[in-house]
């Protein structure tokens, strides 16, 4: 009972810390080091040795090799193979080199230095890969870079696993022939690996697809996940080595995106447990009674680090500010460290000052890593002193471009630049607005007329003469920051015409309330597309169908809203105060309405829209208000979830 209660008492932290954390804007993973301190036994000392915190923190960095997987293809490993290869062996191998003999210069012994060059040669592949996704920056060079080195590294983990126990051997006789068994054990359990997840994971996807049921499909998805970390562990190899295997096979069916969504809850709780035992492990009184040298220490090996990998990506070809990027990201100390410290200390190859040095040097890099990595790219730009677009010019037309009676085109990515094109066609002049310096400088060298900077300022929308406009285009498609360009175009010419592209029409009244003019929803005019060619195909007159098309826009898609609910229809928090449901009420003899016109029921003013009437197995559309509902009539009603059913309840009770 008492695990239980620990248990209970660290997810009361963790959620108290990380709301905390979010609240003042600090990554996730921070706060679950700094959980892991409080109920660690050097805090409040909630966490005992009763619950096997550490086994179940491992299967989250399994889970997050299994997703990572599934973002790489093998065709795609193998075009990175020299990165893996060259920049990812050379990292581990010089910098294990590095650290080792800083380790003999201060007097470690020759098994001592090895174990700490080990340890700060590795890299944390959960927080690198986790930072990468959340920001996007995996498609980006140093992401894949960073990636690419982070493969290497836990490939590495598996011979260093097997030779630190060993430090502790006096014949080295057996040491060689441990490691060439492994050596031929990892090679024959990836083969299997690739092998049956080639030809043998498809074929149980799809089965299991068939049956159409969630539960079965998440409990597969789990089950090959577990299934491939066991057989590598059970190999002696890593069980994060396995789960990227069977999720690198999977990266190319059909399945991947629904695999990703189906894992990810668990990934993110083993993860959060994961980063709670690291924190757990820190010894707070360290860093209390030698601040400096547990600083010094960390400051030293993440600059080697850095030196090291930037060093190695431009020999290997690689531009100065991604190989800079690549380094700061890799600077800390690696999850699987605090695997190796735990085995050398069992071992008694590393003294156990040394180790919790190294302990609190490693977690100190893990806290700071977010920042690194969320500033990484500007800090590289820096470093490699490889300059920005100067965008002091870029927010300034040339002097000879006089606009008069043209079009302002917010935002120039695909849907911006989709529009000038079509706007040249029928020489119309236009100038665009970005944010996006590269976009914008390679735009202008192409000849466009684009200016840097954002369109919410008063400075570029005078720039381009947005008092000689005749429209503005507001085409990133972000309702905030619209809304908040609509206000300030408004500001400054109350006439001119302003036309939003929009995702859907959540905020299509906010947005008509900014001031637009037009707004045009991608969902909702792609849906009229479709059904523009459905009619055609089924013989209706193209004129007839342009005036269904022109009628559902100026009456704001009323037939493009109030769909029935279904099984998976998202009912999140945020979905329900945003989407509108389709639901019919039957009118019985006990019911309220019955007998009652639908003009005095003022289902209007309760916020719901009457969409049709069934009565006789006919159905009438908008029916007249004077209509006066009978028994066993159908009503069907459009409004958000918890206003059609207070509907519902005052036709049925009269509540």
């Amino acid at each position: 009972m008492s695990g239980y209660f620990e248990i209970l008492a660290i997810l009361t932290c963790a959620v108290f810390v990380v709301w905390l954390f979010r609240r003042i804007k600090l990554p996730a993973i921070l706060a679950y080091l700094v959980a892991g301190v409080i109920v660690g036994q050097h805090g409040l000392n909630i966490a005992h040795d009763q619950v096997d915190y550490d086994h179940f923190a491992e299967l989250g960095i399994v889970f997050l090799l299994f997703t990572l997987g599934l973002e790489f293809s093998l065709p795609r490993l193998m075009a990175m193979r020299h990165l893996v290869v060259s920049v990812g062996s050379l990292q581990v191998g010089i910098s294990l080199l590095v650290f080792m003999i800083a380790g003999l210069f201060f007097g470690l012994s020759l098994s001592a230095a090895f174990v700490v060059g080990s340890i700060f040669a590795l890299s944390s592949t959960a927080i690198v890969i986790r930072q990468l996704s959340e920001s996007g920056a995996m498609k980006r060079k140093s992401g894949q870079l960073s990636v690419a080195i982070l493969l290497f590294q836990d490939v590495a983990v598996v011979p260093l696993l097997i030779i630190i126990p060993m430090l502790a051997m006096d014949s080295q006789s057996s040491m060689v022939w441990a490691l060439m068994l492994a050596m031929v054990k990892g090679v024959v359990v990836v083969a299997l690996l690739l092998l049956i997840g080639k030809w043998l994971l498809p074929k149980v996807f799809n089965i299991i697809a068939q049956v159409r049921t969630d539960e079965l499909f998440v409990l597969t998805t789990l089950l090959v996940t577990l299934l491939a970390a066991a057989f590598t562990q059970w190999f002696g190899l890593s069980m994060a080595l396995g789960a990227f295997l069977a999720g690198m096979m999977l990266s190319e069916s059909e399945y991947k995106h629904q695999l990703e969504a189906d894992i990810r809850p668990y990934r993110d709780i083993l993860l959060g447990l994961f980063f709670i035992t690291v924190g757990m492990k820190l010894d707070v009184g360290l860093l209390v009674s030698s601040p400096f040298n547990l600083l010094g220490l960390m400051i030293c090996f993440m600059a080697i680090k850095v030196l090291v990998i930037k060093t190695l990506a431009v020999k290997a070809g690689e531009a100065s500010k991604d190989a800079w990027a690549s380094g700061l990201m890799l600077a800390q100390m690696g999850e699987f460290g605090f695997v190796l410290i735990a085995l050398a200390s069992q071992s008694q190859v590393l003294p156990l000052d040394i180790a919790s040095m190294l302990l609190g040097a490693g977690v100190l890099s893990m806290a700071i890593t977010p920042y690194m990595m969320n500033n990484a790219r500007s800090w590289a730009l820096f470093l490699s002193q490889e300059k920005t677009p100067d965008t002091l010019d870029l927010s300034q037309l040339p002097e000879n471009n006089t606009l008069e009676n043209h079009v302002i085109i917010c935002g120039f990515g695909r849907v911006g630049q989709t529009v000038s094109r079509f706007l040249k066609q029928d020489k119309i002049d236009f100038v665009a607005i970005d944010v996006d310096p590269l976009r914008t400088q390679k735009a202008r060298e192409a000849g466009e007329k684009v200016l840097f900077g954002s369109s919410r300022q008063t400075e570029i929308l005078n720039a381009a003469h947005l008092s000689k406009a005749k429209l503005v285009v507001i085409a990133f498609g972000d309702d905030k920051q619209s809304i908040e360009v609509i206000q300030k175009v408004r500001t400054m010419n109350a006439e001119v015409p302003i036309l939003v592209r929009t995702r859907n029409d959540d905020q299509l009244n906010a947005l008509q309330e900014a001031g637009a003019n037009e707004v045009v929803p991608e969902s909702l005019e792609g849906s009229l597309m479709l059904v523009s060619q459905v009619l055609s195909l089924s013989g209706v007159p193209f004129s007839r169908i342009m005036r269904r098309v022109q009628k559902e826009r100026k009456n704001h898609y009323n037939h493009l809203h109030g769909f029935f609910q279904g099984e998976q229809t998202d009912m999140s928090p945020e979905a329900i105060d945003r989407i509108e449901f389709a639901h019919a009420i039957l009118i019985n003899n006990n019911s309220f309405a019955t007998g009652k016109t639908l003009a005095s029921l003022e289902l209007e003013q309760r916020r719901v829209h009457i969409v049709a009437l069934h009565r006789d197995e006919v159905e009438t559309e908008s029916p007249a208000l004077d209509t006066r509902l009978q028994s066993q009539d159908t009503l069907v009603v459009r409004g958000k979830p918890r206003r059609v059913e207070r509907v519902e309840r005052y036709l049925q009770d009269g509540d």
